[in-house]
């Protein structure tokens, strides 16, 4: 079928036609870096600073001829590289499946009918249906646009945006900043513009995240500090007589234990599946490090529409100059009616220009619910129209969109020019489908009251419409008419009638600012519509000049449910929820204090506050933001910001981006969100439920928390062994313990507990308090002292066991081997999250800990491994001593949550 038959009857592609062009050009997706084979990936763990103190040691060891401790330090560096690994593959297996998750999507024309598939399999030959917020998925040629905007920054560097008329080209990844068109599909994947830089850049590896360049800066300040300490240890063993050999290969073991080596790969492996666990939970995160800051949130500036309430708006009034009616019926159900009050006559003609003046497209229905395609207030428009019995179908087909200005921020409005082109078969040819009570060309106004009232009342003339109450109706018929004869070519477009502002204009524009304040008081968003007819085509530039009042629309969105509990859940976690919209003061207002966000902040400022920055000084105050433009949310974001807080700032639109960069969390829309939005965010909600943002949240805390407690757990206990071989001699002990032996305790202790703690559960303590500052050093608010202190306990407790074995005659190392291993898994007991009922599936760190138990058990117990670590065997009743005093550090610790918790 030829393109012009194609695109007159918006047929594109049939279903077949586009599996032959997907198996013919392949899925439309950029090349992808080759993925790193095993040896690559070995050698880079082996270029980890732990693991080559490591191998040196190994180096030395075999030099000297110590077999036993060499095959030990063998082990170590095979598990360790092999875990790390594994955990790398894990993590990029876990990043391949989020960006799977949040592709892109297209909308094109297949079988007649507009769908949307993933930009994967767009084919060439697909026709695109581009819109205002869309990202163009492959290379294509305009065929038709209604002022169409696009930016090619990303692809050519222009700094503003082009103009598309049909005939030109636009290209894959760049930006539809305004209007809409309809191309066709010329190439995709690697063939398209975007394909071949993806190909120069598809090697680009993935940086590391803050958190993890800022724990690899602790983890070399600890390997100078315990550097040192080492060669304090081979000094004063050289002092005591200890030979050189032995001296060397115990130093560089006791260093090599005394760092958590295994940190950085928990680190990456818990911000990974951290990163898709939130994915499974409908947060899906596009840049690693997000995971992180989401921890660290203190303020959450949230819109309304779909987020805090259900998105599924309903018209619920209507009113006319004339009269009232009530739609009734939920959501986007067929079922419901139009019932006028006091028995006047159906609004037949707001119904029309809602239909005309909208790009929404209901489908269906299915199982009694009109399927939609657009943005969902005007869809919600179309469905009341259809209770009305206005058919969407019959409208279109009866009037022509000749012109249209499209919605923007700025204007708060939308207009459009229609041209009557006569009934559709079996349609009546009057009323609403007719057009016939005007002339053949229809303007149709839609948007903000305060807008479009400004609009009737001040006849286009740029006269505020408010002051038409304060001034005589021959003043404003003055104006009106002399602004229009002073514009020959509007004179001729506008007649006489279309300009006049007489009494019952002026009462009918009164009663509606009246009814629209009543109505948003209630908490409806208010639309006003307006319209004016001509026998001729009028003018671009007059078309929104002479218009007439038809009426108003007020929809309601009801709040999610469980909304108000999200808001407590925030509050309780140190959270603050400011609500942004583009709605009336009041109703923004009546939403959030049924959702309790003005209980902490009662003041409401409004979009021009924030232009003039009077905001500023009293934002800890101001708990909603009304009437603002999405540019207006970089301001708002900013002064939070600068009172120290750390923002994340949800938003769907075209304007939202500069705010989403701008905000430490930049928060899209996956449902209802322009791609520009979800490109420019970090987190892509697929539910576009605020409680999804606070479930990110708790998982960004919990990854956070888990790292430090790994850091109290591993650091105390390199701090542990560090201290008993030195404090040890000084107390009369030989030394305590043996290079194998702190090798194997290392081993067992970082190694699968280690990795365990990333994925320990949700503490819900952290999300009942405010979390730690980010300027703050991660092992800040106590946590270097708490290091400190059970390292202490644990290094008394091995102390005490050499002790009591040098008294009693036993070997001292074997004792306080066992000692000081059990006692670092008896701390990670301690410290493991509550469980609270969690199934087997949430037991990892319980089965890490008695797998390395039962290994460090067999170190004393099996002679084969109690010949390479020099241990000795013990009886039970030594075995249940040591046990028990091993467990006083993890009891002790355990009585300290249990009292802090409850001073909290």
């Amino acid at each position: 079928m030829r393109l012009m038959d194609r695109l007159a009857e918006r047929r594109g592609l049939t279903t077949a036609q586009a599996a032959a062009g997907l198996a013919e050009h392949g899925p439309n997706e950029p090349p992808e870096a080759p993925p790193r084979g095993w040896f690559r990936r070995v050698l880079e763990q082996l270029r980890d600073p732990m693991i080559m103190l490591l191998l040196g040691a190994l180096v030395v060891t075999v030099a000297l001829g110590d077999y036993t401790d060499a095959t030990i330090i063998g082990i170590v560096v095979v598990l360790n590289t092999s875990i790390g690994v594994f955990q790398e593959v894990r993590a990029e297996r876990a990043i391949a499946a989020l960006g799977r998750m949040a592709a892109p999507q297209a909308h094109v024309y297949r079988d007649g009918r507009l769908v949307v598939v993933p930009a994967g399999e767009v084919v060439p030959g697909d026709l695109l249906r581009l819109e205002a917020g869309d990202i163009v998925p492959a290379d294509a040629d305009v065929v038709e646009a209604f002022s169409m905007q696009v930016d090619e920054s990303a692809m050519t560097g222009e700094s503003v945006p082009v103009a598309r008329d049909a005939g030109s080209e636009v290209l894959a990844g760049t930006v539809v900043t305004r209007g809409r068109a309809v191309a066709e599909v010329t190439r995709t994947g690697a063939n398209s513009g975007l394909g071949r830089i993806a190909a120069l850049i598809a090697t680009a590896g993935i940086r590391p995240t803050p958190l993890q360049r800022r724990l690899s800066r602790l983890s070399h300040l600890l390997v100078g500090i315990v550097l040192a300490l080492a060669a304090l240890v081979f000094g004063l063993g050289l002092l005591r007589g200890e030979g050189v050999a032995e001296m060397l290969i115990l130093a560089v073991s006791l260093s090599v234990a005394a760092i958590p080596e295994s940190l950085p790969a928990v680190v990456s492996v818990a911000l990974a599946l951290g990163a898709y666990r939130m994915a499974k939970r409908s947060a899906v995160v596009r840049w690693l490090p997000a995971v992180e800051t989401l921890g660290s949130v203190t303020v959450i500036a949230s819109d309304k529409t779909g987020t805090l309430t259900e998105g599924r708006m309903v018209v619920q009034h209507l009113w006319t100059p004339t009269g009232r009616a009530e739609v009734t019926g939920r959501g986007y159900g067929t079922s419901g009616a139009i019932e006028s009050a006091g028995g006047t006559a159906a609004p037949e003609d707001l119904l029309r220009d809602l239909v005309l003046c909208n790009d929404a497209h209901l489908a269906g229905p299915v199982e009694g619910e009109w399927m939609i395609v657009g943005d969902p207030m005007e869809a919600a428009l179309l469905v009341a129209a259809a209770k009305g019995r206005v058919g969407t179908a019959a409208v279109r087909a009866s009037w022509e969109r000749a012109e249209e200005v499209p919605f923007d921020s700025e204007r708060q409005r939308m207009t459009t020019l229609d041209r009557w082109v006569g009934a559709p078969r079996g349609g009546e040819g009057r009323g609403p489908l007719g057009g016939k009570r005007g002339g053949p060309w229809l303007v149709v106004c839609k948007g903000a009251p305060e807008v479009v009232l400004d609009l009737v009342a001040g006849g286009g003339t740029g006269v505020p419409g408010s002051a038409v109450d304060a001034v005589t109706v021959d003043a404003v018929k003055a104006v009106t008419l002399d602004a229009v004869a002073a514009d020959a070519v509007a004179a001729d477009a506008v007649s006489a009638d279309a300009v006049a502002v007489d009494a019952v204009a002026v009462d009918a524009v009164k009663s509606a600012r009246g009814a629209a304040h009543e109505l948003a008081e209630q908490g409806f968003r208010v639309i006003a519509v307006a319209q004016a007819s001509y026998d001729q085509r009028p003018a671009s530039d007059v078309l929104e000049r002479g218009l007439s009042l038809v009426g108003l629309a007020a929809i309601s969105d009801p709040a999610r449910e469980g909304a108000a509990k999200v808001v407590a859940e925030c509050q309780a976690a140190g959270v603050r929820l400011v609500l942004i919209t583009g709605d009336h003061p009041e109703t923004a207002r009546a939403i959030a204090a049924g959702l309790g966000i003005t209980a902490a902040a009662p003041e409401v400022a409004v979009g021009d506050m924030v232009a003039r920055g009077e905001h500023r000084d009293r934002v800890e105050e101001i708990g909603v933001y009304a009437r603002t433009k999405p540019e207006q949310k970089v301001d708002i974001v900013q002064a939070w910001q600068d009172r120290g807080h750390v923002v994340a700032m949800t938003g769907d639109g075209v304007n939202d981006a500069p705010a989403l960069r701008r905000a430490d969390i930049g928060v899209a829309m996956g449902e209802r969100g322009t791609e520009v939005a979800r490109q420019a965010a970090d987190l892509v909600l697929a539910d576009d439920d605020l409680r999804t943002v606070v479930v990110a949240v708790a998982e960004g805390r919990r990854i956070f928390s888990n790292i430090r407690t790994f850091l109290r757990y591993g650091l105390s206990g390199g701090f542990a062994e560090v201290a008993v071989i030195l404090v040890g001699p000084f107390l009369g002990l030989p030394l305590p313990l043996n290079a194998a032996q702190i090798l194997w305790v290392n081993m067992l202790t970082h190694g699968l507990p280690g990795v365990a703690f990333g994925g320990e559960p949700l503490d819900p303590s952290v999300m009942k308090r405010p979390s730690m500052s980010p300027e703050k050093s991660v092992l800040g608010e106590g946590l270097a002292r708490r290091i400190v202190r059970t390292g202490i306990l644990i290094g008394l407790v091995s102390l005490g066991a050499g002790l009591l074995a040098q008294s009693r005659g036993e070997h001292v190392q074997t004792w306080v081997f066992l000692t000081i291993g059990l006692a670092q898994l008896g701390v990670a007991m301690a410290l493991r999250a509550p469980r609270n009922g969690a199934g087997w599936k949430a037991r990892g760190l319980e089965f890490a800990v008695l797998g390395a138990g039962l290994l460090q058990v067999a170190g004393v117990l099996v002679p084969g491994l109690r010949d390479l670590l020099g241990t000795e065997p013990v009886t039970w009743s030594t075995f249940l001593l040591l046990l028990g005093l091993s467990l006083v550090p993890g009891l002790l610790i355990l009585v300290e949550r249990v009292v802090v918790g409850r001073q909290r």
